[in-house]
């Protein structure tokens, strides 16, 4: 049996956690936009250290795991 609960914590954060696609920290405009499809070298640094701390505490803390048979 093999372990998918990373897997899908991974694609899931990253859909959630890319820069544009819902919100954008920090925004061009705003500290917080949403849905604006745009992207700069801040959001991307502070979007990978969410997405870093966000999977360290499902993977490492949570231990989340899902066996598909």
């Amino acid at each position: 049996m093999s372990d998918w609960g990373p897997i899908f914590v991974a694609v899931i954060l990253f859909v959630l956690l890319t820069p544009g696609l819902l919100f954008q920290v920090p925004g061009r405009h705003r500290c917080v936009e949403f849905g604006n499809f745009q992207t700069s070298g801040a959001s991307i640094m502070v979007h990978s250290l969410l997405y870093f701390a966000l999977i360290c505490v499902f993977l490492l803390a949570v231990r989340i795991h899902l066996y598909i048979d």
